[in-house]
């Protein structure tokens, strides 16, 4: 039976929710709070969780092979086994103090792509505006080299998503709008944008998911209060609804891979919204009728 109706199933209270992933050797879900400055951890069967803090903000995280993560931190990309000391293996723009990381996706060669913008967050955590694209893209390898992917310049660098057919969708949230590049596998490069779907109505994108028949789930961020499934010919195939204001990435999750969990944000919004909405930056998780695919694995 399909629960295409979300459900909270776990009241993080995330200032912002990140960068879901499923461990499905060990049956978990992971992510990240960047502000809260934390990485989550869930068994969503009998919703055991267990949280670790971070001394700065925590930008993303994904999976290794060896069963530890790979975590996006401000500057620094570091390896980390669940709870221990981060072991930095890259800096990302060090000479460049006014951007830091974002989005970061395991990708399927088994490196780590991870995409920059402008810093967005003051000293006392609350919102800075971004005026300008400083948002780049980056492919960390196992063995810490980084890479331009591209001369592209974002506002905020957001969905990593590498379709079947080897497109590589990814998103600038302040231009509400995904776009499509063909991979240079000769130069190790993206080559040229080309537009995948923009325009959408409901709020902005934020983090995406693949599922098994090769179409794009997509978090409406700010407002947008939905999950749009997009078609890998860019076409608007479906919008789920969500009970949170702004979700900010999913995944496949659950031993089928049939459960679609989502993170959510409560960044910028005011003591009376979050008192009549009190389960916003929460995750939810709903039964969409579709399968996903494994995650990628870094190393």
């Amino acid at each position: 039976m399909l629960e295409m109706k979300a459900s909270l199933i776990f009241d993080a209270r995330d200032v912002v929710g990140e960068s879901l992933v499923w461990d499905e050797r060990r049956e978990r879900l992971v992510w990240v709070d960047i502000i809260g400055r934390r990485v989550h951890q869930l068994d969503p069967s009998s919703r055991a969780h267990e949280s670790w803090a971070t001394s700065d903000l925590v930008t993303s995280v994904g999976l290794r092979k060896d069963g530890g993560a790979i975590v996006g931190l401000r500057k620094d990309i570091a390896l980390w086994d669940f709870g221990g000391p981060f072991q930095t293996i890259a800096a990302i723009e060090p000479d460049r103090p006014g951007t830091r990381l974002n989005e970061g996706v395991v990708a399927p060669d088994g490196s780590f792509w991870i995409g920059t913008m402008a810093n967005n967050i003051g000293p006392d955590d609350a919102p800075m505006a971004i005026t300008s694209d400083e948002g780049r893209l980056y492919r960390v390898d196992p063995d810490g080299n980084v890479r331009s992917l591209s001369e592209d310049r974002f506002g905020i660098t957001n969905t990593m998503v590498w379709l079947p057919d080897g497109r590589f969708i990814t998103a600038d949230t302040m231009k509400n709008a995904l776009y499509s590049y063909d991979w240079d596998r000769e130069a190790e490069r993206l080559g040229e944008t080309r537009p995948f779907f923009a325009g959408f109505e409901r709020g902005l994108p934020d983090g995406s998911c693949l599922d098994a028949e090769g179409y794009v789930w997509n978090c409406r961020v700010v407002g947008g209060r939905c999950l749009a499934r997009i078609a890998p010919d860019g076409r608007l195939d479906r919008i789920v609804e969500l009970p949170c204001s702004w979700p900010t990435s999913c995944a496949f999750g659950g031993p089928n891979l049939d459960t679609l969990f989502v993170t959510s944000a409560r960044f910028t919004m005011s003591a009376e919204h979050l008192g009549a909405n009190p389960h916003e930056g929460g995750l939810f998780a709903l039964r969409p009728g579709v399968r996903g695919v494994p995650g990628n694995r870094f190393g």
